[in-house]
């Protein structure tokens, strides 16, 4: 099998993948709802994925050498398949903080894998075009769960086998991707956390999307709502945050595979900072305000594409490994981390405390990219 089919069955792969996974987050919580477990306690489920990530994160560049990496991405398949099903057959909440690390484990894996695979076999002179290509097939299949969802409901058990179906149609393309696939050898490598020292502009910027990201889905509809915007017009501002992640991947991976990639992420970060110190003092009910939202969400969104393909562009073999999976553990810190800043925020200075707690995330990865050109001059790209 060629590179670019290499490519495309891994891509293929993470987009099912992508799939199962926004299908399960939404009906899990619904679940629970539904048994009347009270929101604090959803919320420490789900926080159980996080905690999971980060404690896996470290173990899978030495998995992929151990097992290979189609195997391993097989079995964190059919892993993520059977926790989904045990969740609906547990019949104690108890038992669904293993069941939910092991999901989370899973996803750790699927992700830092997936995206080692795929950074490790782009073509130098291509590789922000396919990471970017990447991130828009995985943000198309993460808005298909939800549509399968309100199409089965919550109930039953048909969302749960329809979710493990999906995510082991995963495994199809990964069992015919029989040619190139990476490999970890023996030998020198660094652990995870040291990355952040390493390459702080690639690492860091997925800490900083995670935030953003998560802030955004949970506060911008309830930003619009205290400004006096409708559900429907308060909805209609995540969709123009979607679109704007959706529409910027793969034309800023195409700029990022031609200028040096870390003036790339500075700009993007001082558009996104910019755009959210600006965002307070516009009407939230004008065109204005939802071309801001989908211009500064697009931008700091391709934060997550052009971190990758900084990361393969700096990195090779087990280190690489271990860069993707210190991006993907750092990427749920963010998660962990980005509601609550935001909320706190909004509780400061209702509600505009929101934009101004994204500006300064923004602003301080900003500064740490600049020092970090400064340090080490621009590159050739």
């Amino acid at each position: 099998m060629s590179r670019t089919a290499s490519i495309t069955a891994a891509i293929s792969a993470i987009t099912v993948v992508g799939v199962g996974i926004s299908l399960s987050i939404p009906l899990l919580a619904l679940e629970l709802e539904s048994r009347g477990i009270s929101s604090f306690w959803i919320g420490v489920n789900t926080a159980v994925a996080g905690v999971a990530t980060i404690a896996t994160a470290p173990f899978v560049p030495l998995l992929v050498r151990k097992l290979g990496l189609r195997p391993l991405l097989v079995g964190a398949i059919v892993l993520a398949a059977a926790s989904l099903v045990g969740f609906k057959a547990a019949p104690s909440f108890v038992l669904w903080f293993p069941l939910r690390f092991a999901f989370g484990a899973a996803l750790c894996i699927l992700f830092a894998v997936s995206e080692f695979w795929i950074n490790a076999l782009a073509p130098p002179g291509r590789r922000g075009l396919i990471m970017g290509i990447y991130a828009t097939a995985l943000s198309l299949g993460a808005a298909l769960g939800p549509t399968i969802l309100s199409v089965l409901g919550a109930s039953g058990w048909a969302p749960y086998l329809a979710g493990a179906v999906v995510l082991l149609a995963g495994a199809i393309p990964i069992l015919l991707a029989h040619g190139i696939t990476p490999r970890i050898h023996n030998g020198d490598h660094h652990g995870v956390l040291t990355f952040v020292r390493r390459s702080p502009s690639a690492v860091l910027a997925a800490l900083v999307f995670g935030a953003i990201e998560t802030a955004v889905m949970t506060f911008l509809p309830l930003y619009g709502l205290r400004l006096g915007l409708t559900d429907t017009n308060a909805a209609l501002l995540l969709t123009a945050a979607v679109l704007g992640n959706v529409a910027f991947q793969i034309p800023l991976g195409l700029i990022s595979d031609r200028v040096d990639r870390r003036v790339l992420l500075l700009i993007c970060s001082l558009g996104g900072a910019l755009g959210a110190l600006i965002l307070p003092f516009v009407e939230v009910s004008s065109p204005l305000f939802l071309g801001m939202i989908f211009l500064s969400t697009g931008v700091v969104g391709s934060l997550y594409t052009v971190g990758l393909a900084h990361l393969g562009e700096r990195f090779h073999g087990a280190d690489l490994a271990a860069a993707n999976a210190a991006f993907v553990m750092l990427y749920s810190v963010g998660l962990i981390v980005g509601p609550p800043a935001a909320g706190f925020g909004m509780k400061l200075y209702n509600p505009y405390g929101f934009a101004f707690v994204i500006f300064g995330i923004l602003a301080m990865y900003a500064s740490v990219v600049a020092v970090r050109l400064a340090m080490r001059g621009p590159r050739a790209p």
